[in-house]
């Protein structure tokens, strides 16, 4: 599945930040947990039809090590099981973010999502509940993908990763969840050029202006906006609003005057004896930046 950039990888999983390795350690250390503690565990079998009684501590130790051995599936499954026999437990709430996670790991996003989601639901005030909504933020954002197909995964993970930066605002998930976050909206308004430029190609200039405006104003950071503007030009000037290609060109000019996009408007617009001109009062482009 197509990445927006490299990330590091730990335990032949890409991750993002490079955080939730060590947040296992974290989530071992908030349960209680003394590995040394528990003598006689028995081992992992996934063969075995059912997963005897144990007591949780005892499980949720051998879901553990099950999953340092590198085992995600089983140890996914070990996890549930502490959810299943101790579902009061303290050990089950964590038990239930480590099977979430055991399931990233696997890619098993359809699996990992539905799982924090509802220790969201059950937990909202736990100490792990911001790691939670994070790692649920980038279950959507790994499953990002290429302009050129549906980015409905894109969309959720922009909410999800906002949902970060406005629940946990000084935290180090919403740190990294800011910068997936310019990431994620550059992605999507790739996908608007994309489209705008389809329609543009083949003269249906209403529909390209909609989606250059949806550049302008939804996604007015990223990279695309230079270009956004030019095509505006491009597109007014082909309907014949000269003064929109005017203003479209004038807000360009005026936030990106060394671009090439600008140079290009410039010289588009001399072709008809015209020149960048200000929005006028009403138009969208006057409140645009």
């Amino acid at each position: 599945m197509p990445r927006l950039y490299s990330q590091p990888r730990v335990a032949g999983k890409t991750i993002g930040g490079g955080m939730i390795r060590s947040r296992i350690s974290n989530l071992l250390r908030s349960a209680g947990l003394c590995l040394g503690m528990v003598a006689g565990l028995w081992g992992c079998a996934s063969d075995e039809p059912e997963i005897p009684d144990q007591p949780a501590e005892v499980l949720y130790t051998n879901a553990f090590n099950t999953l340092e051995a590198g085992n995600a599936d089983d140890a996914a499954k070990l996890f549930e099981e502490v959810e299943r026999q101790h579902p009061y437990s303290t050990w089950a709430t964590q038990a239930l973010i480590m099977a979430a996670y055991s399931y990233y790991l696997m890619d098993d996003y359809d699996s990992a999502i539905p799982a924090l989601e509802n220790f969201i639901e059950l937990h909202p005030g736990n100490r792990n509940a911001a790691y939670a909504f994070y790692l649920r933020a980038l279950c959507y954002y790994e499953q990002i993908a290429d302009v050129t197909r549906d980015q409905g995964n894109t969309e959720e993970a922009l909410r999800a990763l906002s949902d970060v930066v406005a629940r946990f605002p000084n935290t180090s998930y919403a740190r990294d969840a800011s910068l997936k976050l310019d990431l994620v909206r550059d992605h999507l308004a790739g996908k608007e050029m994309e489209v705008g430029r389809y329609y543009l190609q083949r003269d249906m200039f209403l529909a390209a202006i909609n989606r250059f405006r949806t550049v302008v104003e939804r996604y007015q950071t990223t990279s695309h906006t230079p270009e956004a503007l030019h095509r505006l030009v491009e597109a007014y000037l082909s309907l014949g609003i000269n003064e929109e290609a005017q203003a479209a060109a004038a807000v360009l000019g005026y936030n990106f005057p060394g671009s090439d996009w600008y140079l290009d408007s410039y010289a588009l617009l001399a072709t008809r004896d015209l020149q960048p001109q200000d929005p006028a009062e009403g138009s969208w482009l006057d409140g645009a930046f």
